[in-house]
């Protein structure tokens, strides 16, 4: 009798510890459920980002050249409704913001150097002929080529600049020194020197619907090199650099280099 006592303990216990199911009763009906079969595989979500390529700048040789790829546009706009010849409006901008550079065009998008005279807008102080003089301030850079063109056509001083064609930069540059624009001597000077340096002029030409001579250019083609180039145009390499503002002797085909030289005068 005890024997079979014990074997009947050891038989209950060996079928509890060698099963992996349990039995659950449900409704008076017996189910077995296996445990292994409770657990549920995690599948992790994949995020793919894709491949964001950086984009590639515009180069430019200087910061006068940047500055005429980004504001040419808008001066030939402001010559097209204005008259006021673009190279002139570039030249301008370009010497009296340091190319952008210049502290006014910087905090206050004042790109002509105006000041306030009768101005109820936002402004900035400055020291220039005088200490901290009022200049006036814009929201936009379009908006200081846009008043500078307002500047000109609005002031009765100014009128006489509108009787030299749209292209005589040299008479428009001029007559900006004459009528008091600026009380350098040397204002025109600077101003023809731009123009015919980074030949600005073809943006009045492109306005006007003429066609800017091509004598003035020459395309690098294969075997060029500056010095080349130098002797046939009767350059020195040194001018030819600062017609075009390189820093270096590098070259690749298909570039266009501006090779008239600047009068000797300017």
């Amino acid at each position: 009798m005890k024997k079979i006592i014990i074997l009947s303990c050891l038989a209950g216990f060996m079928f509890s510890c060698g099963s992996s199911k349990k039995v659950t009763t449900k409704k008076n009906k017996t189910v077995i459920v296996d445990k292994r079969k409770e657990k549920k595989e995690e599948v992790k979500e994949v995020v793919v980002t894709p491949e964001i390529k950086p984009s590639t700048p515009e180069v430019y040789a200087n910061a006068t050249e940047e500055y005429i790829a980004i504001y040419s546009d808008i001066a030939q706009d402001e010559m097209r409704a204005y008259g006021i010849p673009a190279s002139i409006t570039l030249a301008q901008g370009i010497l009296e913001s340091a190319s952008g550079k210049g502290r006014l065009s910087v905090e206050a998008n004042n790109h002509f150097g105006i000041k306030c005279h009768d101005w109820t807008g936002a402004r900035i102080y400055h020291d220039d002929d005088a200490s901290q003089e009022c200049f006036r301030k814009y929201n936009n850079s379009k908006y200081s080529f846009r008043d500078h063109s307002l500047f000109l056509t609005g002031r009765e001083r100014y009128s006489a600049l509108f009787d030299y064609e749209q292209d005589d930069y040299k008479s428009w540059a001029k007559g900006l020194r004459a009528a008091g624009y600026a009380t350098d001597k040397k204002y025109p000077n600077k101003l023809i020197s731009l123009i015919e340096r980074y030949q600005l002029h073809r943006f009045d030409a492109e306005v006007l619907g003429t066609n800017a001579t091509n004598n003035d250019k020459h395309t690098v083609i294969k075997g060029d090199t500056l010095y080349s180039i130098s002797k046939k145009y009767k350059l020195t390499v040194k001018e030819l650099q600062e017609l075009n503002g390189l820093e270096d002797t590098g070259l690749f085909v298909g570039q266009v280099l501006f090779v008239k030289p600047m009068p000797k005068d300017y």
